[in-house]
């Protein structure tokens, strides 16, 4: 016999307690083996296809970590030194743009740039602030980066979780399955597939879009000569999975820095712009429908909110589960919704009518009435 409502909502309640205080209170402790999880599950299905093709579960972990730690190693010393390079640029030429752009402003917008104008002076403070630290702030931004999680252990731990996690994929899943309550098994089992579904539709399709926009921005900007243009592509497919955000950061940041740059030079500054309305045409007509598809069941202002939201609570951390955890709670929230709808609550006397005679007559019907 089944648990009464009340002591399975207890035993729920407090499983979701615990699963809060742990991602509260160890939330660096944790996040590499939440990273090394995402990588396992990210893998998973293409080490399931070398499986079907006639590879060993361990050949095929092996086999994927020898090409992700080769890609790993072509792009840490091709692309992170250029990188890095270039955001430190940025950050000493930010003066002399500031600069310029004051210049300009006082140009042609002499209203906005009078003595005690909240223009004027956010200006000169954004100016003096980075003139007082330049280089410190782009020094300070990479420290702190990496500070978040210890670069050292995170670098050596995420491989190691990674593969042992690839490794026993299938073996943690059916244990996990095997200790589902049994009353529940297959409720559990059917949103866990409609979570999977959304989770693979969004999380693997979107990041793929990521690494192709940032690639197209990267070697488009490059190749149309501005300065840093792999740095402005980078943050622009990155942020891709944030929707709107990465459009709008991304082509104010590469359009900003080609005025900077090419002033004067139209026919420059608007390939800069075309190079940004081409991906955006490319990533919502083509590339997003294709590896992420319409059907996936996260609104983008849920995904804001989501991001935003768990961000704020759990850090760093929170950010990296708000997705999964937002797929989640859109399958539980749509499988509530169906169960309302089919239920007395919401169904009221049509349910009860469906249910049992709706006349008397009806309920004393004889068998000759019938004839």
């Amino acid at each position: 016999m089944a648990l009464p409502v009340r002591q399975q909502v207890t035993y729920w309640g407090v499983a979701m307690g615990a699963l809060v205080v742990v991602l509260w209170g160890l939330g660096d402790v944790i996040l590499p083996f939440l990273v090394g999880g995402a990588i396992a599950y990210f893998l998973d299905p293409l080490a399931d296809r070398l499986e079907r093709a006639g590879a060993s579960r361990a050949v095929a972990t092996a086999t994927i970590a020898f090409i992700a730690t080769s890609a790993f190693v072509v792009i840490g010393l091709a692309i992170l030194p250029t990188l890095v390079r270039q955001l430190t640029g940025l950050v000493e030429t930010a003066p002399e743009i500031a600069a310029r752009l004051q210049a300009f402003l006082t140009t042609h917008f002499p209203s906005l740039m009078e003595p005690g104008s909240a223009t004027n002076e956010a200006l000169a403070g954004v100016g003096n602030a980075i003139k007082a630290r330049g280089a410190e702030l782009a020094q300070t931004l990479l420290s702190s980066a990496m500070s978040v999680v210890n670069a050292l252990v995170f670098i050596v731990v995420v491989p190691v979780v990674a593969f042992y996690m690839l490794l026993d994929w299938d073996n943690m899943v059916a244990k996990v399955d095997a200790l589902l309550p049994r009353d529940h098994a297959p409720t559990i089992r059917e949103l866990a597939r409609q979570i999977d579904k959304v989770l693979s539709g969004f999380v693997r399709g979107q990041i793929s879009v990521c690494l192709i926009l940032a690639t197209f921005y990267g070697v488009a900007l490059m190749a149309a000569g501005l300065t840093f243009g792999l740095l402005a592509g980078a943050v622009a497919g990155m942020l891709t999975f944030i929707p709107y955000v990465g459009a709008l950061v991304g082509g104010v940041l590469a359009i900003g820095l080609a005025l900077y740059q090419f002033w004067g030079e139209w026919f420059s500054i608007g390939i800069v712009a075309g190079i940004f309305a081409v991906g955006q045409f490319l990533e919502g007509n083509i590339i997003t429908p294709r590896l992420v598809g319409s059907s996936v069941g996260l609104h983008p202002l849920w995904l804001i909110f989501a991001l935003s939201a768990f961000g704020t609570l759990f850090g760093f951390v929170g950010m990296l589960v708000a997705v999964p955890l937002a797929a989640m709670i859109g399958v539980l929230v749509r499988f509530a919704l169906e169960h309302y709808r089919e239920g007395r609550l919401y169904r009221g006397l049509e349910w009860q009518d469906e249910d049992t005679p709706s006349t008397l007559s009806d309920a004393t019907e004889t068998p000759e009435d019938e004839a």
